[in-house]
């Protein structure tokens, strides 16, 4: 049987699983478990406890493995707007985090590098 499933994370195709997926499926992708709630189609963030079946019970980590018997996979779960904004909050970040790294050293960190050096000959 044939589905149109993508990992609520990172959108990749889970048609090479089968269903139901396995409490220990994992997305090829991004290697995280599929069932947890967030993968979902009971889940929504707009009702209590983030679940519509009223008889689950409560996952306090949405995003975490669970035993849920109400699981039912969802093929809407991947947000393509969410994960765009994620990535470039990420890369503003990394370049952030790079500039800082390619500034050059002023004598006074190298004095210190050296002193850490021998430190752990």
């Amino acid at each position: 049987m044939t589905h149109n499933i993508a990992c609520y994370r990172c959108g990749t195709s889970l048609a090479e699983l089968s269903l139901p997926l396995s409490r220990q499926d994992e997305c090829p992708g991004c290697r995280n478990y599929v069932h947890v709630c967030m993968m979902c189609s009971n889940f929504d963030k707009q009702v209590p406890k983030q679940c519509r079946e009223d008889d689950a019970e409560e996952v306090i980590e949405k995003a975490r493995l669970n035993f849920c018997e109400w699981f039912i996979p969802s093929e809407t779960a991947f947000d393509a707007n969410s994960k765009a904004v994620e990535d470039q909050a990420k890369a503003t970040l990394d370049s952030l985090f790079n500039e800082q790294l390619e500034r050059p050293s002023d004598k006074g960190n190298d004095s210190n590098l050296s002193d850490a050096k021998r430190l752990f000959k």
